[in-house]
């Protein structure tokens, strides 16, 4: 039986979604009813299409079975993607044997935030979902395909694919991941090189010998967040094939996933026996298993963007109220790096997606009669993949092989999820509690207030933050300079709080999806820019961060705040390509509503 505050908030999206999602289901329809197919294309048009394509040009032109468009977001810039360097061409060969042709339709850019944090470059991060769902869009535009397999992992990466293509729903698709790299040296022995670097402890010559011992090799990072948070979504949305989350690049397990799903796609299609158009599968319920999965795993405050923006390119419409109730009711069964000390490896040996899925299943709380790509629904999901011989199978998922990092949704490491919506006289922000100790889930402390986060680890430096504190980091929402991640301030927030301080961060802007320890009240809205009320705090006022009653706070008496001015806009910036991005931060939305210009633009 589905549990009630779950069935309560799926009723309330739907009945909000009501005529949006009417809208786009009638858009789909008349897509898949009139859309350009390649029957129908000039002979010109057919042969600039096929002509790339010797081998299976013969095949196209009889017009004999799918042909699916590959939009990959390789790059080997990216140790996650770069494992899709040879996809492609064995995609081709996969397709071949399930009777269809295969092309790469497009490329996608694919940054790493790993790479751009605390510099000028992650100022582009978030827009670089909606260049993603933009280049989807041209890739899928040919009307040569009649499925599409979607190569991509990372933190905007799988978000903006998903709200590009949604936009083709009557088209079947499957998302292909990769995989995370082999456990190296351990996230908290790195977190603690790094807090030693910012205490000057060690130089950067260690530094970089901890960073290169934990990022060593092709796939995800192996900590818990956005990239793998997103593998986790996928699943508990039912978009890859069983299983495919977690198992590591280059191993017979994972080729034949890959080579699963490129078969499952062929049957798939509007002219087999078993037509899964994508947006059918993304619907209501989908959407609410992403955010209860989201709660369960303890995963990455980005997706309090992206799960909005995703649901909004498919007509549907969840805000942060919905996620505050769900994370009532559901139970964190995982610890998972930064919420435990385990890796995403060893939460795949300990039962991975297959027993997170059978748990919440068991205790109603996801939906299982959603349309899957891999199964009749999402009870697929709940068996472990396995390949015997040469054969790819599913059998039953054991129970948790490591109840340090999974339990039983009966007896969770936590009654309630990790996430929390704060709101009060500074406005609505949210909090990941899930890595933070109890004790620590109220701060009450003076601000001290910056504009730029480079300015706060120099005050850090300079001594300035030994204290009892709340951090202040303004005019870093979307329209102010794209919301960048202020990950660069963890190790010294995590200092001052192993020093014995009280600590907080309150900011408009987004933390990294690896955020942990120390409590970050992120995402407030409205954003400074926008006269957001985190513009009227003033260094020495007394703020309260309080994960427990849901409230944020500016102790200051309400007449005196009732006459504060706004504090002047820094003057916006340029260099690094981000004057090129101006016309997205001029139309982004709000981060509840997603923070895409994209959406906002179309009027969706």
């Amino acid at each position: 039986m589905l549990n009630a505050v779950v069935s309560a908030v799926t009723d309330r999206i739907i009945e909000r979604s009501r005529d949006s999602r009417a809208a786009y289901l009638a858009l789909i329809e008349r897509e898949a009813a009139a859309q350009v197919r390649r029957p129908g294309l000039g002979c010109a048009n057919l042969a600039h299409a096929y002509a790339g394509t010797e081998e299976d040009r013969d095949a196209m032109k009889a017009d004999a079975g799918m042909n699916i468009g590959i939009v990959t977001a390789y790059n080997d810039m990216l140790s996650a993607h770069a494992v899709y360097y040879r996809y492609p061409e064995l995609m081709k060969i996969w397709a071949r044997e399930a009777g269809a042709t295969a092309q790469v339709a497009g490329g996608v850019p694919a940054m790493c935030d790993g790479v751009t944090q605390g510099y000028p470059g992650m100022e582009l991060s978030l827009f670089s979902r909606d260049t993603i769902a933009l280049s989807t869009a041209i890739a899928l535009s040919h009307g040569t395909f009649e499925g599409a397999a979607l190569l991509g992992i990372c933190d905007k990466i799988v978000p903006g694919l998903l709200m590009g293509a949604l936009r083709f729903g009557h088209l079947p698709m499957v998302l292909i991941p990769g995989g995370p790299m082999p456990t190296g040296l351990p996230n908290k022995a790195k977190a603690a090189v790094r807090e030693k670097f910012a205490e000057g402890l060690v130089g950067r010559d260690e530094l970089l010998e901890a960073e290169i011992g934990a990022y060593h090799s092709k796939g995800t990072c192996t900590f818990y967040g956005t990239a793998n948070t997103n593998q986790m979504m996928m699943e508990v949305m039912g978009l890859h094939m069983p299983g495919a989350a977690f198992v590591n690049p280059g191993t017979k397990l994972r080729q034949e996933l890959t080579r699963a799903a490129v078969h499952r796609l062929a049957k798939i299609g509007a002219r087999g026996d078993s037509y899964r158009p994508l947006g059918h599968c993304v619907d209501e319920k989908a959407i609410v298993n992403a955010a209860v999965g989201l709660l369960a795993t303890g995963g990455s405050t980005n997706h309090l963007l992206h799960v909005p923006a995703i649901a909004r390119a498919a007509g549907i419409i969840i805000d942060w109220e919905d996620f505050d109730r769900l994370s009532c009711a559901v139970p964190l069964i995982a610890r998972v790096y930064p919420n435990g000390s385990a890796d995403v490896n060893a939460f795949e040996a300990a039962g991975g997606m297959p027993y997170v899925i059978r748990e919440l299943l068991g205790e109603g709380l996801l939906h299982g009669d959603i349309m899957t790509i891999g199964g009749d629904d999402l009870s697929a999901y709940a068996k472990t993949a396995v390949v015997e011989g040469d054969t790819l199978g599913w059998r039953d998922t054991p129970d948790s092989g490591d109840e340090t990092i999974l339990r039983p949704a009966t007896a969770p490491f936590s009654a309630d999820g990790g996430m929390r919506i704060l709101a009060g006289n500074i406005g609505r922000a949210c909090i990941k509690v899930s890595a933070v100790e109890r004790e620590r889930w109220i701060v009450e402390a003076p601000a001290v207030v910056f504009n730029d986060q480079l300015d706060v680890i120099e005050a850090f430096k300079r001594g300035e933050l030994d204290k009892d504190v709340v951090v202040v980091v303004r005019f870093q929402g979307p329209r102010a300079n794209g919301m960048p991640e202020l990950h660069k301030l963890t190790p010294p927030l995590g200092v001052l709080q192993n020093r014995g301080f009280k600590v907080a961060l309150v900011t408009d802007g987004r933390m990294s999806g690896a955020s942990g320890k120390v409590p970050c009240a992120i995402h407030c809205s409205p954003e400074a820019l926008l006269d957001g009320a985190i513009g009227l705090i003033r260094d020495g006022d007394m703020i309260r961060v309080d994960a427990v009653n849901g409230t944020l706070e500016a102790l200051v008496d309400a007449d005196v705040w009732a006459m504060r001015k706004m504090v002047a806009v820094p003057p916006p910036v340029s260099g690094m390509g981000r004057e090129l991005f101006g016309m997205f931060r001029g139309l982004a939305d709000e981060a509840e509503k997603g923070a895409s210009a994209m959406l906002a633009g179309a009027g969706l």
